[in-house]
């Protein structure tokens, strides 16, 4: 029971939900309550110890009804009349032998294992043999489609095949036609074979293929991926976010108290001897963290844009205030609307607004100087994400300048290859000077590492 539960442990991984060791004893704990028999209390037991949500209660569900259906091999068709009378003179010729009883249903004793569970037709004994089979196999351990060949022969191997195949060169000298049952049903036993392991495929393969599809994502250009591969980028970004949330939220957790003041706890408890019943903590100051950014949501940038304020309005659990703000020819704050409406809402509202159009810097940064430039502080990180291409128009450096000095940072994330700066209509040579950090940032990855970087700076 247990080796079975922790495979179905691993399947219900790979479907994405996320069974955490201490769940994983509850489900076991349940299990052993309700037992096997009942396949719908088992169900519903596994579902309430696992599931959190009802999406993963539905992928929960899907992957129970995967894990615990069992391929059967089909039933030979009925046999006729004169099939059995044909059977029954085979079987009373001389030259059958002792192979003679098959033909009243009951397979020859010196047959090996595997040919008397296929002879006897016992679909749950067939059952038995194919699960210890994938276990001794390790099905659980298939990763990729073309895999199910060698799976497949392991599992055959395992069951006794090679037996089988010497049994039956002596039927078929010995006793044809029950010869030509065994490879009847060896034949379903195959096929019974391969289902299972393109259920095992479909199970244990999940996580493996996700992996392999978010690194290709993870690395491919924002800007050019595919209209089909938007809404996949989109669950990454927030795989992404809920990543830098843990990775950062704890610590600052903990470290919230400080560390232990000996010298003033010694201090306060010289009334008791020494021993510390008051203690004092040693508390380091941090600065308020504040991030504002800055988003080019023009045509040439516009869905780099969607995903990075996407990634900075996931992060408001580590950052204690981020505003965020859109432009192309004019500049506009969308914090509110990020916050109030959906994703794919609040994406399409900022689009309708200001996205698309062309780009012009220095307009925006004048639209930022005269009504936002006094919320910034010296606690205050800003980040700009945009190509720097102003369309030859008046970049006005010297506001970028001015918000550079009265900001902590000012951190720069061009989607652009750094082969483009300087060239054309870019002005990103000339705002570089005036920048703390400019990095390229056109896959998720690096999109990742930046936004790491900064948060990182506030533990």
């Amino acid at each position: 029971m247990r080796e079975n539960l922790h495979r179905f442990f691993r399947a219900a991984r790979g479907a994405g939900v996320h069974v955490s060791p201490a769940e994983s004893i509850d489900a076991m704990r349940a299990v052993k309550q309700v037992g096997f028999s009942d396949r719908a209390i088992l169900r519903d037991a596994l579902l309430l110890t696992l599931a959190k949500s009802q999406d993963e209660k539905l992928a929960l569900g899907d992957c129970f009804d995967l894990f615990f259906s069992q391929p059967e091999p089909k039933q030979d068709r009925p046999e006729t009349d004169s099939d059995d009378n044909s059977s029954q003179d085979s079987d009373q010729s001389p030259s059958s032998g002792p192979a003679s009883q098959a033909g009243e249903g009951q397979p020859p004793e010196e047959l090996g294992p595997l040919a008397q569970i296929l002879l006897s037709q016992d679909r749950n004994a067939i059952a038995a043999a194919i699960a210890s089979a994938s276990g001794a196999a390790s099905l659980s351990d298939i990763r990729y489609s073309t895999q199910r060949g060698i799976f497949s022969s392991r599992i055959l191997n395992a069951m006794g095949l090679q037996r089988l195949r010497d049994d039956l060169d002596v039927l078929t000298a010995t006793n044809p036609a029950l010869a030509e049952r065994l490879r009847a049903a060896l034949d379903a036993l195959r096929e019974a074979v391969r289902d299972t392991v393109s259920q095992g495929l479909a199970l244990y393969a999940r996580e493996e293929a996700e992996n392999l599809r978010n690194e290709i994502l993870r690395n491919a250009p924002l800007a050019r991926i595919e209209r089909r591969q938007v809404a996949e980028m989109r669950a990454l970004i927030r795989q992404i976010a809920r990543r830098l949330r843990e990775r950062y939220s704890k610590p600052r957790k903990r470290q919230r108290r400080g560390h232990l003041d000996v010298r003033r706890t010694l201090r306060r408890n010289a009334a008791w001897g020494g021993v510390p019943f008051l203690t004092a903590w040693k508390r380091k100051h941090r600065d308020r963290p504040k991030i504002v950014a800055l988003c080019d949501v023009s045509g040439s940038v516009a869905q780099v844009s969607d995903f990075f304020l996407l990634l900075i309005h996931s992060l408001h659990e580590v950052v204690d205030d981020v505003r965020s703000f859109a432009f192309s020819s004019h500049l506009i704050e969308v914090s509110d609307i990020l916050e109030a409406k959906s994703p794919e809402e609040a994406m399409a509202d900022i689009m309708s607004k200001v996205g698309f159009g062309s780009s012009d810097y220095g307009s925006s940064l004048v639209d930022f100087e005269k009504e936002w430039m006094s919320t910034l502080t010296p606690q205050t990180t800003v980040i700009v994400l945009g190509d720097a291409r102003s369309n030859n128009l008046d970049p006005r450096a010297d506001i970028l300048r001015r918000i550079s000095e009265r900001s902590k940072r000012l951190v720069w994330l061009n989607p652009e290859g750094r082969l483009a700066w300087g060239f054309g209509d870019s002005e990103m040579p000339r705002y570089a000077t005036f920048c703390t950090v400019v990095r390229q940032c056109a896959t998720a990855q690096q999109l990742e590492r930046a936004v790491s970087d900064i948060v990182a700076t506030y533990q």
